[in-house]
């Protein structure tokens, strides 16, 4: 007689909430680090909004999602950085099934083309942006790969002197290799990932374009990454 694993029901509860289109499509669109509404994610996957307040109530239930109501709106995000690189790590294996859909119009053609030049994993940068930035930490001797992703002694007076805080809560770990799904070579997450991204914003280097994760890096990200990193411009575009 076997005996059952005790997480094993939990584990198929767990892939039942991923086991439908319209809750994948809602929760990687929460891959943007943002809360959205329930109506934003009801037009984003096509559906009514009654329909999507069902399913976005199970990824509540289910730990996946958090919620906080303002008046009439009912926004919605990401429980933490665990479920992000939970269902990036899942999206990395689909992914070479997708890259044979041919797009269905320019413009989506056009939003595909900016996600894999450069967006947000959550809360840190990826496609060839994270990636480029990522070799070129590594290069510079910041970061080292080679036993899982790690910030060397200068890697961290770097991340200061360039102004960038790191700050370590819970047990998130300050480096994380993220496999990207684009360009199927890890990029930076963890602390320094999100604290690299967040400035990335703040000072302008990067901003968000369209409704979806894509970023594009500024004229002045463009010369603070190649003054701080060495990172060419036309990695960047």
């Amino acid at each position: 007689m076997t005996t059952r694993d005790p997480r094993a029901t939990g584990l198929a509860r767990l892939a039942g909430l991923f086991a439908d289109e319209t809750r994948a499509a809602c929760l990687l669109a929460l891959l943007d680090g943002r809360a959205w509404t329930a109506s934003e994610l009801a037009r984003h996957a096509g559906v009514a909004a009654s329909t999507l307040s069902e399913h976005l109530s199970r990824l509540v239930a289910g730990g996946l999602l958090t919620e906080e109501r303002q008046g009439r709106h009912r926004y919605v995000r990401l429980a933490d950085a665990r479920v992000a690189q939970l269902l990036e790590d899942l999206a990395a294996q689909v992914a070479p099934g997708t890259a044979a859909v041919r797009p269905r119009s320019l413009r989506e053609s056009s939003a595909g083309s900016a996600m894999a030049r450069g967006r947000t994993c959550y809360d840190h940068l990826a496609g060839r942006l994270g990636i480029a930035v990522t070799d070129a930490l590594t290069a510079r001797g910041l970061l080292e790969q080679e036993a899982g992703f790690a910030l060397t002694d200068t890697g961290l007076a770097w991340f200061a002197s360039a102004g960038i805080g790191l700050e370590r809560r819970g047990r998130r770990p300050l480096a994380r290799a993220c496999l990207d799904w684009t360009e199927r070579r890890p990029h930076l997450a963890g602390v320094a990932g999100a604290a690299l991204c967040r400035h990335a914003l703040d000072t302008g280097w990067c901003v968000r374009i369209g409704s979806e994760r894509a970023v594009k890096v500024t004229a002045a990200g463009e010369r603070a990454l190649f003054e701080l990193l060495g990172v060419q411009a036309a990695a960047l575009r």
